[in-house]
């Protein structure tokens, strides 16, 4: 089968599958899709948050109590208007992991990063934490505490994840 004839079929099959969706159906069952099953577990971030807005509090008390500062620059509100704006980007850019079928994925603080499943050394389980580790790179830690991720059911599908591609597993 030709490309041409592939993308033909694609684009045929998003089309129906776009239509089924208006109408309430499931979509069809297709492996020309492109798109692979991912299961997805999202956290909420708080901390950074609450940092920053502590950290523009802190900001606004040292500077308006300060003799020499004058409160009518506007690069003073501009800064405080920026900062608040980052907390709600954090706010609003949830952390999640998702585990393919050999891969796992993760926003990072630098963006979202994929690790193959040959690249992890070991997963670990405790309550309230999953820990990825790898070969190369810092560990990944999935916290319930500080990013509201459901650890329970990630430390489920990694560890079926684990059995599937020979990785060390463990659960404290």
């Amino acid at each position: 089968m030709s490309r041409s004839w592939q993308r033909k079929v694609q684009k045929n099959q998003s089309d129906i599958n776009k239509q089924r969706k208006k109408r309430g159906q499931a979509p069809l069952m297709s492996a020309a899709s492109g798109k692979e099953a991912l299961d997805t577990y999202k956290g909420r971030s708080y901390l950074m948050p609450a940092f920053l807005l502590l950290f523009i509090l802190f900001y606004v008390i040292v500077t308006l109590n300060a003799e020499a500062f004058k409160p009518d620059d506007t690069m003073f509100w501009v800064t405080i208007g920026l900062y608040i704006v980052l907390a709600g980007v954090f706010t609003l850019r949830r952390p999640y992991l998702a585990v393919g079928r050999d891969f796992v994925r993760s926003r990072r603080f630098t963006g979202d990063r994929s690790v193959s499943a040959g690249s992890i050394k070991g997963i670990t389980t405790q309550k309230g934490y999953v820990i990825i580790e790898q070969h190369k790179g810092g560990n990944w830690v999935f916290s319930r505490v500080m990013n509201r991720f459901p650890t329970e059911a990630m430390a489920v599908r990694l560890k079926a994840f684990a059995e599937q591609h020979g990785i060390p597993f463990t659960d404290k």
